[in-house]
């Protein structure tokens, strides 16, 4: 079983940074990509960041020249340094994760979503 440990929202105010952390761990053959998702309350899921395991990135544009993705592969862990936070970035953020498991299958799992609140 593949599970998602997320760790590091809270509340920041405008302009603070947060750091963001999601470790994927169980029976993993190959992580293809990871990355972060957010939810603002009434609002649809939307893509932050994610990152393939070339290092290839995509940003919205939102959070370009704020946010950063990082990646350890040996940990199969991703971060997001999250500077100059606005209150628009108030949101659920979720991390997803796409794998290949040992029987060669292509999955995705997404984790339990960290709160971060940024106060005006």
């Amino acid at each position: 079983q593949v599970q998602l440990g997320e760790s590091g929202g809270g509340l920041v105010q405008a302009g603070g940074s947060l750091r963001l952390s999601c470790a994927a761990s169980g029976r993993i053959f190959r992580i293809n990509a990871m990355g972060w998702y957010r939810q603002a309350p009434g609002k649809q899921r939307e893509l932050v960041v994610d990152i393939t395991s070339d290092g290839s990135t995509n940003y919205a544009d939102s959070v370009k020249g704020r946010f950063t993705i990082s990646r350890d592969n040996a940990k199969n862990t991703v971060y997001l340094q999250m500077n100059s936070l606005k209150p628009e970035d108030t949101a659920v953020y979720y991390c997803n994760t796409r794998y290949t498991d040992y029987q060669y299958m292509y999955r995705q799992i997404w984790g339990q979503g960290t709160l971060v609140t940024v106060s005006s």
